[in-house]
């Protein structure tokens, strides 16, 4: 099978995955009164004024079946809802918050897959020795630091003491520029750093950059303890293989034989992690958010669930998560074709 049918195969299979997670999202609307799940269906604050009449258009009081397929279209055409907290639709609120989350992601992501695995191979290839005593030892500090006093440690020198790396997204001055309707600024991605060169301002994109040298830091130490433990162990694994040791036998280039056949056999289990990491960091780190004052996705899902719940929130967030997971799937299922072709032969 090639790597083109393996693809159509998973995506495929997708519909009925998407279709379990919108069962099981639904499912939990059910718990609750016609009242309260017609605030799911509401779009502006008009409706709420007008509850019943938006339980007979969307049918509330009939049957289960019918509820789903009402709700699943009203999905389809983008209305997850108005949330209360936020006084908008939910959509406009996930599409407004994305771009911090996924701009932090873009930095974040790259540096913790390549320096992880790079040092994970360091550490199993130099085992026993001083740089994987240190790389462990590291590891395991990174690793078990709480999130919240790491990233208020590092304000505390960076930013107050130092005075070199600010919270937040952008500097106040810049942030007026940005938001006045008129600047000029053209909204391209909703990411600073790229909308900054776009709108020819290449003093924003530095400012977004330096902006995010404390939470990308903040993510980094902790998640890239995770991928060096994992890289490493199987490194080491790999690294005893059958085939390695005649590879080695034959005399091939040590280089060689780490990089492009002990390596690549490696990074399966990795691939994994790095995936649901990457889906989790884009669905939003409340912790990080919320220290360094990013107003991202996890930001909104916890506003969203402090009392009393923003439940149209809270539901179009939990959607939004869950296809968010399930392309990390896809996206990782086809890493593993492309890493070992043995997997979409079998």
């Amino acid at each position: 099978m090639g790597l083109r049918t393996f693809v159509i195969r998973r995506l495929l299979l997708l519909v009925p995955i998407l279709i379990g997670v919108s069962l099981l999202i639904f499912a939990v609307i059910q718990v609750l009164s016609p009242m309260e799940r017609a605030a799911v269906y509401m779009t502006s604050e008009k409706d709420a004024k007008n509850v019943d009449a938006i339980i007979k258009k969307y049918g509330l009081d009939q049957p289960v079946y019918v509820q789903y397929f009402i709700w699943i279209q009203q999905v389809l055409q983008g209305n997850l809802g108005w949330s209360i907290k936020q006084h908008r639709p939910v959509l406009t609120v996930i599409i407004e918050r994305a771009p911090a989350t996924l701009e932090l992601a873009i930095f974040t992501v790259p540096i913790i897959i390549l320096s992880g695995i790079y040092l994970g191979v360091k550490s199993a290839v130099h085992r026993d020795k001083f740089l994987d005593h240190i790389t462990r030892i590291t590891s395991i500090i990174g690793w078990s630091l709480p999130s919240f006093w790491l990233g208020i440690l590092l304000l505390a020198i960076f930013f107050a003491a130092l005075g070199l790396f600010p919270p937040e997204r952008l500097s106040y001055e810049l942030q007026v520029h940005v938001f006045s309707p008129y600047s000029g600024w053209v909204r391209y991605t909703g990411l600073y750093t790229i909308d900054g060169l776009l709108n020819g301002r290449s003093d924003i994109t530095l400012d977004a950059l330096k902006h995010l040298v404390l939470p990308v830091a903040s993510l980094t130490i902790q998640i890239i303890a995770l991928i060096v433990r994992v890289m490493r162990s199987s490194m080491l694994e790999a690294l005893g293989k059958g085939y390695i040791v005649a590879a080695r036998a034959k005399g091939l280039d040590k280089n060689e034989v780490i990089n492009k056949h002990a390596r690549r056999n490696a990074l399966i289990p990795v691939v994994t992690l790095t995936g649901m990491l990457a889906a989790g960091l884009l669905n939003g780190v409340v912790i990080t958010e919320y220290v360094f004052h990013i107003p991202g996705l996890g930001q909104f899902a916890a506003v969203s669930a402090l009392p009393p719940p923003d439940l149209p929130a809270i539901l179009g967030f939990a959607l939004f998560n869950g296809v968010l997971f399930v392309l990390a799937n896809l996206i990782v299922d086809v890493a593993y074709a492309y890493i070992d072709p043995r997997i979409r032969l079998g």
